[in-house]
């Protein structure tokens, strides 16, 4: 993936969006040829481990099976963004590609990961500003309309310091609302926030998605299975010294 120069202040508009509203949507990250390269390589995936077919097909891990997958990992413009939201020494804790056929029903909302519970009264304090430890970038791989299930999200639900409940569709008078996207963009939004996937409506078309997940230093990465993972060679070998970094190699620290 050709690397270019980006502009700080707009990484720092990008980093107050997440602080704000929680999300933000990065347009044109990906070009034509990088939209249609991730299309074919989801398509040739077969299922391993925890990965599952059917209305849903979700591949994890995609980024040990070919070196093809490695740029994805740090796309200018996301791993800026991700970096200043995370620290320097961020790394990966997944990266998913997802293909949703026809008749998916998609998600309730939900939050990805709360990692402490905080009084109302800070939250609602504008001066407190809310630290992240997760944030999530979707790559979206088709122009995504109301009928092909856009992901739904809350602006300000991060600060709600809790999950959504049963039924619940909005926050303090904010309804989710879907995001409508041209293929090649990306939305960059944290743990926190309240969001779902929502049906596929429409009656022929599949919605690609390649899905990073980006942790604080100290947050686990999540490589299943696990105790039997191991690093393919030919990605390590293929890894720019960046890459290297995400995927765990850290210098030492705390608890190393």
């Amino acid at each position: 993936m050709p690397q270019h120069r980006v502009d700080p202040a707009i990484t720092a508009v990008q980093l107050r969006a997440l602080h704000e509203h929680g999300f933000v949507l990065l347009p044109g990250v990906l070009a034509p040829p990088q939209v249609a390269e991730l299309r074919e390589a989801i398509d040739r995936l077969q299922a391993q481990h925890w990965d599952y077919s059917g209305l849903l097909d979700q591949y994890k891990c995609v980024f040990n099976r070919d070196p093809l997958w490695l740029p994805y990992l740090d796309p200018p413009g996301v791993i800026e963004l991700a970096e200043a939201a995370l620290g320097s020494d961020c790394h990966v804790i997944g990266q998913t590609a997802w293909r949703c056929h026809p008749g998916f029903v998609g998600a309730e909302l939900h939050l990805d990961y709360l990692v402490m519970p905080l009084p109302s009264s800070l939250l609602a304090d504008p001066a407190f500003e809310l630290p992240m430890q997760i944030c999530t970038a979707h790559l979206y791989l088709d122009d995504v309309d109301a009928d092909l299930c856009p992901t739904l999200v809350v602006p300000g639900s991060h600060r709600a310091g809790r999950a959504p409940r049963a039924g619940e569709r909005s926050w303090q008078g904010r309804p989710a609302q879907p995001v409508l996207c041209q293929a090649g963009d990306v939305l960059m939004f944290r743990s926190e926030l309240w969001h779902a996937g929502s049906r596929n409506r429409s009656n022929d078309r599949c919605r690609y998605l390649l899905q990073v997940h980006y942790g604080r230093r100290m947050v686990a990465q999540k490589f299943s299975p696990y105790l039997a993972w191991r690093f393919n060679p030919a990605v390590l070998a293929a890894c720019t010294p960046r890459q290297r970094r995400l995927l765990g190699e850290h210098q030492e620290a705390e608890y190393d």
